[in-house]
């Protein structure tokens, strides 16, 4: 008797039966933008916009909220529904800013953290109250954002690691790039940001030359050597080479930077996964069965640096790595930990629906609606586990509202906050 896998259901859904591009998925608009409304109802009755609710910033707070809602606006699909959804949106982020203001929340660490803390609550402000056409507030919300950068400047501001992505440098960039994608906003000269990234590529040789590793640039996040998204290697390299103006200008920093890509490409197992950390590489990596096959540790997340680097350098074996990782998402990503993006069901469907993006082949688009309709099956509401904050951005159905979102609208589909294609 064959035993049931440790971390995922066994997909027995009917995998893609066309024959490439000449083929086409129906996707139901109006199913999947129902489900999303549907969602925001119980998100809205179990995390109302109070201050008890905003502790978590972007992953599992207030703003994360707010973030979807913002998104949900943005789509066709929902246009009946603009502004209602915007003006839940406002609630959401104006409590998140009574929440950092309140002198018996206020935290001091978490000042330019992009998930977790406060950069995120002025980047969400800044969308929404600018989808309002509230300028003066949108103005407020950039300038405290770029005020930010001078804590970003300090070589090491952070004890548990200055470069990451929920509070560190990478998440910065990130915000820079959210607010020049989204509102056309270039916060910051390039100037100023280029010394950010030359910053993020010193700290990395610095910790290489002190653990004396072969590879280029490596971090640590509280003492661990991270590869992944939510706090290692990949988010950082991946932010790195979203700054086309700092690639050009900086060649001799950029080729410890694709010299780092080619070390992380290298570590790719057989299945088409990605070890969490450098402490499970070679003889030391998990068994097999507890592989983590997630966004924030493993193929899913690292696809995003893959695509990025795709669209760089033109590299066709990073795109086949992404279509690789994509296989394995099929078979093994099916997360029993719940619906969200960060290591549940809906993050691991939006590894199709990058795939979708880069190829135009509707293979993905299927397998993307396969794992939506597969967070309504009666297996999945019967034995998913139910996350810490099941209503949130990052762990919760906030975030599978923006992946069923992204059903109605797939050639502009993207992560939360990580659009890689541009």
């Amino acid at each position: 008797m064959t035993r049931e896998p440790l971390r995922y259901f066994v997909n027995e859904m009917s995998d893609w039966g066309g024959s490439g591009l000449g083929m086409e998925v129906d996707l139901d608009s109006n199913k999947w933008s129902q489900a999303a409304l549907n969602y925001v109802q119980q998100i809205v009755k179990n995390l109302p916009p109070t201050l008890q609710n905003c502790d978590g910033g972007l992953y599992v707070g207030a703003a994360g909220v707010a973030y979807m809602l913002w998104y949900l606006s943005t789509k066709p699909a929902f246009e009946q529904q603009k502004n209602d959804l915007l003006g839940l949106a406002k609630r959401y982020v104006d409590v998140s800013f009574q929440y950092i203001n309140h002198p018996q929340y206020k935290d001091d660490g978490i000042q330019v953290s992009l998930i977790l803390g406060n950069g995120g609550i002025h980047v969400v402000g800044a969308l929404v109250y600018n989808a309002l056409g509230l300028n003066d507030q949108v103005k407020t919300c950039i300038e405290a954002y770029a005020a930010l950068a001078e804590k970003c400047l300090q070589p090491r501001f952070l004890r548990c690691g200055s470069d990451e992505l929920f509070v560190g440098r990478a998440g910065y960039l990130c915000g820079l790039l959210v607010l020049r994608q989204k509102l056309g906003e270039k916060v910051l000269n390039d100037g100023t940001t280029h010394e950010i990234c030359k910053l993020i590529v010193e700290s990395g040789r610095h910790y290489v030359a002190k653990t004396k590793s072969q590879i280029p640039l490596m971090y640590a996040y509280y003492d661990t050597e991270y590869l992944g998204a939510a706090h290692g290697l990949c988010s950082i390299l991946q932010m790195l080479l979203s700054f086309p103006g700092f690639i050009a200008a900086y060649p001799d920093y950029i080729a410890d930077v694709k010299s780092t890509l080619e070390f992380i490409t290298n570590l790719e197992t057989a299945n088409g996964n990605y070890p969490c950390a450098m402490d499970e590489t070679g003889a030391d990596k998990r068994p097999e069965e507890h592989d983590l096959v997630h966004w924030c540790h493993g193929a899913p997340g690292t696809v995003y640096l893959l695509a990025r680097a795709h669209k760089v350098y033109s590299d066709d074996q990073c795109k086949q790595a992404c279509l690789r990782a994509g296989d394995l998402v099929w078979k093994r990503g099916l997360l029993k930990k719940g619906p969200g993006i960060c290591h549940g069901v809906a993050g691991n469907g939006y590894v199709f629906l990058l795939n979708y993006r880069l190829t135009g082949d509707h293979k993905h688009l299927h397998r993307a609606q396969k794992f939506a309709e597969f967070l309504f099956s009666a297996q999945f509401k019967a034995k998913a586990r139910t996350p810490d904050s099941p209503w949130s951005l990052y762990e919760g159905i906030a975030g599978t509202a923006c992946f069923l979102a992204d059903l109605t609208e797939p050639d502009s589909a993207e992560f939360p906050l990580f659009n890689v294609i541009f």
